[in-house]
């Protein structure tokens, strides 16, 4: 699906703070205050807004929504697509993704440019749905974003699990060092990669 896709005020508005995301953040990324981290479609920046907050991290959270940084709740969200990172390489301790890598048609392109901006021993921690159909819980996000539920696909045009993660992240030299599977809220897989 082209980014432009995206571009809606009312999606980047539905989107809540589930502060379960930075617990996760918290207990396997441990990460250091001042650490360097890079949040990847993070929307209005609530988990940034968090990071920067509660943590003490220096957070820039990326969106391709070009709603995003005019309905952000932190001034460092920036209008960005995950396949083309304006960065430097080598600039983050971690990376967090949640609930964002799906919806990325270059899936392979974004996680080489993930990999590229990720410090040498930084962690990439990715947050995504354990659909048992591929897009069966982006029926709503499907509603919001073209008027009917028959292009959840579109929306989540990636079923992932660990093995698929593995795969994927593998050849951009990026290592899973731990899995799990959540089933309360909404059942998800999250990974946890190291470079």
């Amino acid at each position: 699906m082209p980014s432009n896709r995206y571009d809606s005020s009312r999606y980047v508005r539905v989107n809540r703070w589930d502060p379960t995301h930075l617990a996760k953040v918290t207990r396997l990324l441990d990460p250091g205050p001042g650490a360097k981290v890079l949040e990847v479609g993070c929307g209005r920046g609530h988990l940034t807004r968090a990071m920067v907050e509660d943590l003490g991290l220096d957070v820039i959270g990326t969106d391709v929504n070009p709603n995003a940084e005019d309905e952000a709740v932190i001034d460092r969200v920036r209008s960005m697509s995950a396949e083309r990172l304006e960065f430097p390489d080598e600039q983050f301790d971690h990376i967090v993704a949640v609930h964002a890598i799906e919806h990325i048609p270059p899936i392979e392109m974004a996680f080489a440019e993930m990999a590229r901006v990720l410090k040498p021993g930084g962690t990439l921690l990715a947050i995504y749905p354990a659909e048992p159909i591929q897009g069966l819980f982006a029926i709503p996000t499907s509603v919001i974003l073209h008027g009917t539920p028959f292009k959840a696909r579109e929306v989540h045009c990636h079923r992932l699990t660990p093995k698929r993660m593995r795969d994927i992240a593998g050849p951009f030299g990026l290592r899973e060092t731990h899995h799990e599977f959540n089933l309360l809220r909404s059942p998800q897989f999250v990974s946890v990669f190291e470079r």
